[in-house]
């Protein structure tokens, strides 16, 4: 009896040190109260006590003020510590939308590593300051985004013109200089989200020529129409986000859309991209992912060798320099398209959803960018892909010359059957303006147009027996037993032999394609004959009796 009174009172006052430890644990050892303890204003010290933002529309309640004092309702002017600096100035007031809204996290936890999402299998892990411009993305999609190129033309214009002159854009320029110059303009760092004066240039001019002389005369000459759409794409990417957008345009220049969908848009080879940003870290691999085991990193490295990461992917590496590698993680980080009541839902997104604008712009190295790059590479000229054998080179000047716009729109809108190129007549897929567009670049770039062509569409009258001889000694080490497709590309394709004409068929055989391995057949090589104009007659006649070719 005496021993279960002496084991009844250590137990007892074991479980009092215990709940003594934890009262002083959460009363004075919390690193929040130790943190709002350092907070000072005016008029003295600030009350330590839990601190929460709650939104309902926005379905928050996050209590990272607790440690981020200054950017809770009405305390802005506390300091101390150097955790209690104000939020820098954004678009949207903090202290209503709260924190996890753009940076994600764990709003409710009071703990450093739960809060910022590092606790294990927590599926929305804070975004890391490289990538924080990535939260735009949960509600907002920038539309009429160029690709990669033309944005970088566009600030470059911006500069060289010395608009900074008088604007502020993004914490630069828009002050009166040393010499008498420049004055402060409006700023338009969010020109591409709150509108800007489309008769901006008309206006300038009537300034300039009624100024007798300061910065209206010294700073603003007449333009050209190629500056001023410069200007366009510049004022219209202003957003407040500067590096999402670049990291937007990277992406448009780099053929996703051929095989992935965003919001709807592009291709259906690959997966759904839209909300790609919400990929679970818990859900993934990070074997041979080096560095720390984050999403960002996880999509640099898919970039960089897609099927080392992901056992079976056929995509290819994206071959761009790893700066821009880091930038298309930034943009897949951003697609996180939560849901929110309509009060929340910004124009842009209603624009895209809703009705149907496109984030991408409608200049054709965009469309070809976005849409074509991927497969064909950035100069048009064809790439290698894996399980796929060797794209096009549509941009190849031998091409082109003897390919009508007929012939490429034809193409484009119905795609190759049993090849990686899809039909874009289809939902989510070009435009008719788009499809022009990209077949008015590559005749641009390539500086041809298509030879005029008296013969009707078929008159080819040859031997489709000799032909299949000729063929199978000859073309198929290329382009496969029976025209299936290997190196070359495949030719008993019902869409390709409907949309050629005898004499594309015909010139193709014989003259080749420069810089590719389909030599001319007109003249002979070391390693193979010549062939003359009947023999290839015969041959286009032999595709022509292929099982299902064009008639």
């Amino acid at each position: 009896m005496k021993k279960n009174k002496y084991l009844l009172l250590v137990s007892s006052v074991g479980v009092i040190a215990l709940l003594l430890c934890a009262a002083i644990r959460e009363n004075w050892l919390k690193e929040w109260r130790r943190i709002q303890a350092q907070g000072r204003t005016d008029e003295g010290a600030i009350p330590v006590q839990l601190r929460q933002i709650v939104n309902p529309g926005l379905g928050i309640s996050d209590r990272c003020v607790s440690c981020h004092v200054t950017m809770a309702p009405g305390e802005q002017e506390t300091r101390g510590s150097e955790l209690l600096v104000a939020h820098k100035p954004v678009v949207h007031d903090p202290t209503q939308f709260g924190c996890t809204t753009c940076h994600a996290g764990q709003g409710q936890a009071t703990e450093k590593n739960e809060a910022h999402g590092e606790a294990p299998y927590w599926p929305e892990p804070m975004l890391g300051k490289p990538h924080s411009y990535a939260g735009c993305g949960s509600c907002h999609i920038a539309t009429g985004v160029p690709e990669q190129e033309q944005f970088r033309n566009a600030q470059a214009a911006f500069d060289r013109l010395d608009c900074l002159s008088c604007h502020r854009v993004d914490g630069r320029g828009g002050t009166v200089r040393p010499d008498g110059g420049g004055m402060e303009g409006n700023d338009l760092s969010r020109a591409g989200l709150a509108g800007y004066n489309a008769n901006w240039y008309e206006k300038h001019l009537q300034e300039s020529a009624a100024a007798t002389g300061g910065p209206w005369k010294d700073a603003f000459p007449p333009l050209t129409e190629e500056d001023r759409n410069l200007l366009r794409i510049f004022l219209r990417s202003r957003t407040a986000a500067p590096p999402l957008l670049d990291a937007k345009s990277v992406f448009f220049a780099s053929g996703c859309l051929g095989c992935h969908k965003v919001s709807g848009v592009g291709g259906e080879e690959g997966p759904e991209l839209t909300r790609a940003g919400e990929k679970d870290p818990g859900q993934v691999s990070f074997k041979d992912v080096p560095g720390k085991a984050t999403m960002a990193n996880w999509l640099a490295e898919h970039f960089r060798a897609p099927a080392s990461i992901v056992a079976g992917s056929l995509m290819p590496p994206v071959p761009v320099p790893e700066q821009e590698i880091e930038r298309l993680a930034l943009f897949a980080l951003s697609l996180r398209r939560r849901e929110f009541k309509d009060a929340y839902v910004p124009k842009d997104r209603i624009l895209v959803t809703r009705f149907g604008e496109r984030e991408f712009a409608s200049d054709g190295a965009t469309i070809f960018g976005a849409f074509c790059a991927g497969c064909h590479g950035r100069d048009g000229m064809g790439r290698k892909l894996p399980g796929s054998g060797s794209s096009p080179a549509i941009a190849n000047p031998d091409f082109l010359a003897l390919a009508s716009d007929d012939f490429i729109s034809r193409t484009i809108r119905n795609g190759r059957p049993g090849r990686r190129m899809p039909a874009w007549v289809k939902e989510g897929g070009l435009r008719p303006e788009e499809m022009q567009a990209v077949i008015a670049l590559v005749r641009k770039r390539a500086g041809t147009s298509a030879e005029t062509d008296p013969k009707p569409a078929r008159w080819v009258t040859g031997d489709a027996a000799e032909g299949k001889r000729i063929f199978e000694s000859i073309c198929a080490g290329c382009h496969g037993i029976r025209g299936r497709g290997g190196e070359g590309p495949a030719l008993n394709n019902q869409v390709l032999l409907d949309a050629a004409t005898d004499t594309y068929l015909m010139e193709t055989i014989g003259r080749g394609r420069r810089a590719t391995a389909m030599a001319g057949f007109d003249v002979s090589s070391p390693v193979r004959p010549a062939l003359s104009r009947p023999e290839i007659e015969a041959v286009v006649a032999f595709l022509r009796s292929m099982p299902g070719a064009g008639k």
